[in-house]
């Protein structure tokens, strides 16, 4: 009987220690993803328009990657974006501007590069202009395209609203102030602005490169222009010949960590380039 229950011991034992090793952190199976028990991980990210669908579409794939977690974009300009990160109102901000020193508490994070476009339309026959025909159009100091050799026809200033990031770009480069801008009609994100020199054959206005580029490959009926005798293709982008450039980046109030860090890994990650390329965007690599 004594050595039956020393084998029953000895048994029991045995079994303890191979079950226990696979109760530890070495031997249980990988960790599996955060909250997939109906509680996901929400994500609002907020800012410019130039990077919403972009970001939209990179939040997708991420969730299909991670389905614990949801990603909501939303619009507004870069304004909106610095300030809900610095507010805590959203988790990441997209700002498509370089930072002034004022901002650049947040925490950045570049992922591409865009330009601004100056447009036409494509039955308009003035084919270029120079910084400061620009300039005096916008200024109101040239009004009819004929004094710029096109028709007798008067020019609709198409002006975005003042928080997109393309206005500061804008008016930097060709030193103007906004408050100067004699618009004709004032719009909103970059669709509004391609939609209303497309309905117009007498309308200028200026937008993301990436979109205007995209647009004219599609059949948008537009002429972009070029500056310096520099067309903002992607190219020109990236090599810095383009003037009038800046860079697609997201911001954070906080050094980002959980789903907020492993958002913008992804973001800057290889896996996104095709995306980035996609939207005629240029992978920032600086």
């Amino acid at each position: 009987m004594l050595m039956m229950r020393k084998r029953i011991f000895h048994f029991v034992v045995a079994m303890a220690f191979l079950y226990f090793p696979l109760c530890n952190g070495k031997a249980q199976p990988a960790e599996q993803p955060r909250h997939t028990s109906g509680n996901p991980v929400k994500l609002l990210i907020t800012g410019s328009s130039t990077m919403c669908p972009l970001i939209a579409k990179i939040a997708r794939r991420f969730e299909t990657l991670h389905p614990e977690t949801r990603i909501e974009v939303q619009c507004g300009g870069s304004g909106r974006g610095i300030s809900d990160a610095r507010e805590g109102n959203a988790d990441i901000g997209m700002v498509s501007r370089v930072l002034t020193e004022e901002e650049k508490d947040l925490y950045s994070f570049p992922l591409a590069r865009d330009g601004i476009s100056v447009i036409l339309h494509k039955d308009n026959p003035v084919e270029s202009l120079s910084d400061a025909q620009v300039a005096d159009i916008y200024t109101g100091k040239i009004t009819n395209w004929k004094t710029l050799g096109g028709r007798d026809a008067s020019i609709t200033v198409v002006n975005p609203l003042k928080g997109y990031s393309s206005v500061e770009l804008f008016t930097h480069y060709f030193k103007i102030d906004y408050d100067d801008v004699k618009a004709t009609m004032v719009a909103g994100d970059n669709s509004t602005r391609l939609r209303a020199v497309v309905d117009n054959p007498d309308a200028i206005a200026y937008l993301s490169s990436g979109e205007a580029e995209r647009s004219e490959k599609a059949g948008a009926p537009i002429n972009i222009l070029a500056f310096n005798k520099v067309a903002p293709t992607s190219r020109n982008i990236i090599t810095g010949n383009y003037p009038i450039t800046r860079p697609l980046t997201l911001v954070t109030k906080d050094l980002p960590s959980g789903s907020v860090k492993t958002f913008i890994d992804y973001c800057l990650s290889a896996a996104v380039v095709e995306v980035i390329e996609q939207y005629d965007f240029i992978p920032y690599e600086d």
